[in-house]
């Protein structure tokens, strides 16, 4: 058991120390500017016409959606970060979950800037309007997560029992395996969308998987698994009303963002700034129900 102890220990300080996440960031850096660099080398091969895409879900059209690209690179490392604070801090864990879908929008809105038409009925046609809503979203998510983290209720440190240290452990633990795994899904899925790009530039098929779902579909479904899980061994240590009401509202708040990503569309939009507003909105009862309780005993 000890031995096992020590491997976790060791792995953990490997995948998630402070070293680890500033070389990660590095790396994360430099491929997102050389993958800028590839993407409108693309774009240019492309207007010269040496090669002929016939979809290629819109990526080779514009110089300006070569951004989408490094922006990617981007989002995996937000993805990293998240795994980074799971044993730190819940609040920054569920903050960086809306961090990640907030970037995923202003991906999106790189990723269409070639369907718009800057016409006198802008507001007549789809694709403008749903630019349009992205843009607005952003900035509304921007704004609820600014409130989220002001409104943290940040502890004066005392002294940590023997059943809060076992549930960081816990968490270290599901942290450690959960890099790999990621790692994994990251890799495979990119694999993935590469095949089916390159299959249809030759095959002519223009059923591209929706860009904005690779990996972020899949991770945010592991995301609800390890919340419940988290939830449940929460139980050990505390059994505070508005504790579990806000772990509860957490799991809610994530599993709609995960259900956003199987809807398009205004719809899409709506789902996600609701997730993020519960989420604002179970924190800031909670803070105000932790203080309620203080008086009264």
């Amino acid at each position: 058991m000890q031995t096992i102890n020590q491997m976790f220990d060791w792995l953990f300080n490997k995948f998630l120390s402070e070293k680890t996440k500033n070389l990660s960031e590095k790396v994360v850096v430099s491929i997102a500017i050389i993958s800028f660099i590839i993407h409108l080398s693309l774009i240019v091969i492309v207007d010269f016409g040496l090669i002929s895409p016939n979809d290629f879900s819109g990526l080779l059209k514009n110089p300006m959606v070569a951004i989408y690209t490094p922006f990617s690179f981007i989002l995996l490392y937000e993805a990293y970060l998240l795994v980074y604070y799971l044993p730190k801090s819940t609040t920054k864990y569920i903050g960086k979950q809306y961090e990640i879908i907030t970037l995923i929008i202003i991906r999106r809105i790189f990723k269409d800037l070639y369907k718009l038409e800057f016409i006198t009925d802008w507001f007549h046609k789809k694709d403008d309007v749903l630019f349009a809503l992205d843009v607005i979203a952003v900035l509304i998510l921007f704004y609820l997560i600014y409130i989220f983290y002001k409104i943290v209720d940040v502890k004066p440190k005392t002294e940590i029992s023997q059943e809060v240290l076992n549930f960081i452990k816990l968490k270290k633990i599901i942290a450690t395996i959960l890099v790999p795994i990621f790692l994994v899904l990251a890799v495979y899925n990119f694999g993935f969308w590469i095949y089916e790009n390159f299959y249809s530039l030759n095959q002519s098929s223009v059923s591209i998987k929706n860009t904005n779902k690779i990996f972020f579909d899949e991770f945010f479904t592991i995301l609800i698994l390890i919340d419940v899980l988290l939830l449940l061994f929460s139980f050990l240590h505390t059994d505070k009303f508005n504790q579990v009401i806000r772990n509860s509202g957490f799991i809610i708040s994530t599993i709609l963002i995960k259900l956003s990503f199987n809807i398009d569309g205004i719809l899409n939009t709506s789902i996600t700034v609701i997730a993020v507003l519960l989420g604002v909105l179970i924190l800031y009862i909670h803070n105000k129900y932790e203080k309620l309780e203080n008086t009264i005993y």
